[in-house]
């Protein structure tokens, strides 16, 4: 029974790493309420990003990426010294630009059969 690719299971790996991090351990305000959506790791995991989202307006997405980035370090650290790998992938943030289009999908379509309720 085959589990996936090694890169994928690494993936996953981190991100439930990262979860339990950025929620318990990060104290920077700065952070806020981060939800990540998922990890892609590279076929040789030396890299790997990280996609979230955040609460808040653009202001606040601005100060959730800075903070993330303040974070960068630590988090590494703490990964490698959780995770039995040899070495560490490189971590970067990206926010995930795929659930707001899906929520103004979701509006558009919403618009589009209201007329229909309406009548």
């Amino acid at each position: 029974m085959s589990q996936g690719s090694r890169s994928d299971r690494v993936a996953d790996q981190l991100r439930g790493e990262l979860a339990v991090l950025l929620s318990r351990e990060v104290r920077d305000p700065g952070i806020g309420f981060v939800t990540l959506t998922r990890v892609h790791v590279s076929p040789d995991l030396q890299a790997a990003r990280v996609y979230y989202t955040s609460l808040g307006d653009e202001a606040g997405r601005r100060n959730t990426a800075r903070a993330l980035e303040r974070a960068l370090p630590f988090l590494r650290r703490q990964v490698g010294s959780r995770l039995r790998l040899r070495r560490v992938p490189t971590l970067a943030f990206v926010y995930d630009e795929s659930i707001a289009g899906q929520d103004r999908i979701e509006q558009l379509l919403s618009e589009m059969h209201k007329p229909e309720r309406d009548e």
